[in-house]
């Protein structure tokens, strides 16, 4: 039952993270460094993709979208927590708090999908490489991505519209660096059963197909390889698909010591970490994974920085 005395929210206020006021500085040149690594990693990889015509194949055509992902995925939340480490006032109104909700929700699920379409390619390129020019074209790779983009929009826009039919009383303090959807719930005073129900569901549905079709996907690939008869052979294989297992280790891994690890702290803080790690730490070093361990980028990178210097002189 709704309380009678029912006021309404105009602004939230975001207390951040626990950080002592003599840290403050330590830590906000590091997760500003993180943040333009960030932007800026991920901008290179578009741009190797870009100006690289040996780039322009199905598998680069993804990940120059997982990339646009991460660094918007990155800037809901970032930047607005690097500015209230530098100001005093904390506050978010309500409709940019509702936007960082849906933004947050609409990336992460665009991300997620695309290293399930990720590898889905590769099984492609290792089980069927006979069939991978006719199954991967370009057609088929903008559907590929144009649904992970259309479902998560789908995702996000229901989880705000339930989120803004929510009533707020005099409750207006979040304990975390962004508007988290279930620390929204657990503030309003009024029935969220409704809410939590598509949670469990479309949340679960979001999370576990992409999973269990990236599971799929590399048990398929790890018969196939156990195949091969050459040692050659399967190092040529597993270089295909190296960095996108890294990828999705990193991403999978995340949720699964910091959710499940049996030493676990304060809920609060805990959220906190893993939100860390996906909006800062994840896509910092997704770069730095395609090009140290991608062949074809490292080349890429190569001639982009011969030519500036040939440029240069």
């Amino acid at each position: 039952m709704r309380r009678e005395n029912q006021s309404s929210v105009s602004e939230f206020l975001l207390l951040g993270l626990p950080i002592r006021p003599e840290q403050q500085g330590v830590f906000f040149a590091l997760f500003l460094g993180g943040y333009l690594t960030t932007v800026l990693g991920n901008l290179l990889i578009l741009l190797l993709i870009r100006l690289d015509p040996r780039l322009h194949t199905p598998m680069y055509f993804f990940l120059k979208h997982l990339a646009l992902t991460d660094v918007s995925f990155s800037s809901v939340t970032v930047p607005k927590m690097l500015m209230n480490m530098q100001v005093q006032c904390q506050s978010i109104t309500y409709a940019g708090c509702i936007s960082q909700v849906y933004f947050y929700i609409l990336f992460g699920c665009v991300d997620n999908l695309l290293l399930a379409v990720m590898s889905y390619d590769r099984y492609v390129a290792i089980c069927h490489p006979l069939h991978y020019t006719t199954i991967m074209m370009e057609r088929a790779c903008v559907l590929l991505v144009a649904g992970s983009w259309i479902l998560s929009c789908g995702s996000a826009l229901l989880h705000t519209l339930l989120l803004a039919q929510v009533s707020f009383c005099d409750d207006n303090i979040i304990p975390h660096f962004f508007c988290s959807l279930p620390i929204l719930l657990k503030l309003s005073c009024s029935d969220t059963s409704l809410n939590e129900l598509v949670i469990f569901t479309a949340g679960a549905a979001v999370v576990i197909l992409p999973l269990t079709g990236i599971l799929v996907s590399y048990g398929r690939i790890g018969v196939s390889i156990l195949r091969v008869p050459s040692t050659k052979g399967i190092c040529r294989a597993l270089s295909t698909c190296g960095s996108h297992l890294s990828v999705v280790s990193l991403f999978y891994g995340t949720i699964m010591v910091l959710y499940f690890s049996s030493s676990s702290g304060n809920s609060n803080d805990k959220d906190m970490i893993v939100s860390l790690m996906y909006t800062v730490v994840t896509p910092m070093l997704n770069p730095f994974i395609y090009s140290l361990r991608n062949r074809d980028i490292k080349l890429a990178l190569g001639i982009l920085f011969r030519n500036n210097q040939l440029f240069a002189k």
